[in-house]
This record gives C-alpha cells, structure tokens and sequence, in this order.
C-alpha cells in the first residue's frame, strides 16, 4: 500500500438503520448507507468512479444494484485491517486513480461475512471469478486452540490479564468504559443500547472470559455505514463540510500476525499504526479533541488509549476511572456515540461516522464542545488501522 497520505477528504457519510435481528437483507442496508452518503457529498451515483468495502455486500452487487459503473476498487485486507479499504481509497484519491470513492461496511447478526470484491456469496456467479480473500493470521493461532481459547473474548482476556499484572489495571476501570458508552448511546437515537448502565450492572453481569463480562464485550446489530472519499480538490464543492484526512497508520504484528508472540506482550499492532500514523503529521496527542477508538472489548480501547499515547504506558485505567476524562465535558471525549459496546458492532466504521460528525459539529445531544481534531483507532491484536481527522 502506498504511504502517500496526503490529498483525501471525507465528502460525505451515511448510515442505515441500525438494529438487532432487524431481517434487513444486507443489499439494502448497503443502498440505504451508500445513497445518504452520496447525496450528503452533494453527489449522484454517476459520480461515483470507485468503490471497496470489507463488508456483507461485495462491490459488484451493490455497484449493479446502485447504478454505479466502477473503475478503480481495492481488493484485499492490506496493512490497515479493517481500515484498509478506507486507507486504499485514500491513496486512489490522492493518486488520481479515482474521483469519488464509496466506501462501506455492512454487517448482519445472521448470515454476514468479511467479504470484498471478488469474493462473491456461495452459489453465486461472477464474469471474473476470484479466491475469497483469506484473513492472514490464522496458522498462527494452533498453540490458543489447543488451549480451547476460540474466539477474541478468550484472546484478548489473556493481553487484559498481563496489563492488570503489570499496571494493576482493575476490573472497575473496565467498567467505566462500558458506563462511559452506556452513557454516550442514551444521546444517540440509533444506539442498539439506551438503557442507562450502573457500575454494579456491568460487576455483576454473567462472566464470558475472565475478566471480561457480558458489559465488556460489543453488541452484534445489523446495519451499515458508507462514506465518500474524495480527492481534496473537491472540498469547495462539497455539499457539507469536507473533512480532511490528516494522516493515517496500519500495521500488523511484529510477531507476524500472532496475538501472543510479540516481544512486548500485552501490546499489540496498534502500537505499530499508530507510530506509522504519528510519523507522517505535525500533530501531537495533546491536539486531540475527540477519540473514537474500537472497543470490540473494553481492553482494546485502553491499549489504543496507550498506543495513541493518550496516556502513559500502563496508565490507561486510572485515564478512565470514574469516567470523568473521557466524558462529553471531559478533557477526552471517547466514543462519543456510545461505542460498539452500547450502540452496535460496526466494525470500526462507526467510529469514523461519528468523528464526521463531531468535527462537522453536527452530533446534537452528544455534541463534544471543541471538536477541530479527531482520533479514531479501529482493530486489535495483530491487526491495526488508525487515522487523524481534521476540520
């Protein structure tokens, strides 16, 4: 992938609705995102020359379905994990390889996949027939099955049981991010979640992997959310405020693609993107106004809270403890819209909707009050992708 992260905006966003079981067929959860996208970009489906997603709809469906003619898209799951398809069109734009790019996640609790252009559904045709993309990693993890550990809950709760040891992170300070969230979502009208959460709900909640909870882990929705990656050039044109891609990183483990070999375990790949991220702008960590950083656990977020360098090594639960900080009034709001932990398991898209959103000054009720500079982090494990949003 190219390292050129200079020359792409943001043009426009959309979402679909988003909920639990809904029954939505993914080709329209995909046509609902993508058409507000487009329209939000003050643009037509004819204008659309690019398209990629990591998603439940392969390109060439919803391209057909969209009336789009495709000339550029991205096939792979590349350096920036499931940032790669927005990091791609990125670099398409900059290029010149591409005018306006139509990105998209789409996601179903029944029947979704990881799926990318070329990577049709079973029983399907297709002209140009390819492999399914294969997600690396995976003959790395013998040594954790034969430990029954077989999903990312069972993962993860080991790298969160080594940053307790060391830092003497609490169960209590992973609470308070599933509170902060709770919290967050309560504003936003399209969160899975609303109820308010205690601190005692999330300590007494039925275990899944020690020390993670129910409360510690996402919640499974369905929906999807699209955006249109333009060259900067556009940004005059566009129909709401262009949001500038400042710089972004991705890397995978240096342990190849391990979750438990690296030799500075409990860390991950996100300490890898983020140096890449922060080696290619002027901005600093203090120049973050806003984090929407991926909690597909809650300890994920504090080792992007860390990698980022948004705290200290090892200071990421006291950073949160009581909430306070990472409030909407607080010195670093963190998910603002609730988080994949309350408000739905978009796989790292939600979190680039919501950044548009807070910089555009647009997020109403959650509406953080200086919001110039945004942070957002998706991935974790051997796989990482974080990016830098401006206004």
């Amino acid at each position: 992938m190219s390292k050129d992260k200079r020359g792409a905006i943001i043009s426009g966003i959309g979402i679909s609705p988003i909920g639990r079981r809904t029954g939505i067929a993914g080709i329209d959860l995909t046509a609902r995102a993508a058409r507000q996208a487009i329209a939000d970009a003050g643009l037509e489906p004819a204008d659309i020359d690019g398209m990629a997603t990591m998603g439940e709809t392969p390109v060439r469906e919803a391209a057909a379905h969209l009336g789009i003619e495709v000339s550029w898209r991205d096939r792979g799951f590349a350096t920036g994990g499931l940032l790669s398809p927005v990091m791609a069109a990125c670099n398409a734009v900059a290029a010149g390889d591409a005018r306006h790019v139509l990105v998209y996640r789409t996601v179903r609790m029944i029947g979704g996949s990881i799926l990318m252009d070329g990577a049709d559904r079973p029983g399907t045709t297709s002209p140009d027939p390819e492999p399914p993309p294969s997600i690396p990693g995976l003959e790395w993890m013998g040594p954790l099955l034969t430990m029954h550990a077989y999903s990312a809950a069972n993962w993860l709760a080991m790298h969160c049981q080594r940053h307790m040891y060391l830092y003497g992170t609490t169960k209590e300070q992973l609470g308070w991010l599933a509170v902060n969230s709770r919290r967050n979502a309560g504003l936003n009208p399209n969160a899975a979640y609303r109820d308010p959460l205690s601190l005692d709900d999330y300590l007494t909640a039925r275990p899944i992997s020690d020390p993670f909870g129910l409360f510690d882990c996402d919640v499974p929705v369905d929906g999807s959310i699209a955006l249109v990656i333009s060259g900067s050039d556009f940004a005059p044109d566009c129909a709401n405020m262009a949001i500038q891609v400042e710089a972004f990183g991705g890397a995978p483990s240096e342990g190849g693609w391990s979750w438990d070999q690296r030799p500075d375990y409990p860390k991950m790949a996100s300490v890898d993107a983020a140096a890449d991220m922060w080696s290619r702008t002027s901005l600093t960590p203090a120049d973050i106004d806003v984090a929407e950083l991926y909690d597909g656990f809650t300890f994920l977020t504090l080792a992007w809270l860390e990698a980022l360098g948004l705290c200290g090594e090892g200071e990421s639960g006291p950073f949160v403890e009581g909430a306070h900080r990472i409030a909407l009034e607080g010195e670093l709001p963190l998910n603002t819209y609730g988080g994949q932990l309350s408000a739905g398991r978009m796989h790292g898209y939600w979190v680039l909707h919501e950044a548009v959103l807070q910089l555009r000054h647009e997020a109403e009720a959650r509406q953080v009050a200086r919001a110039d500079v945004a942070a957002v982090a998706v991935g974790g494990g051997p796989i990482a992708g974080c990016m830098l949003l401006t206004r």
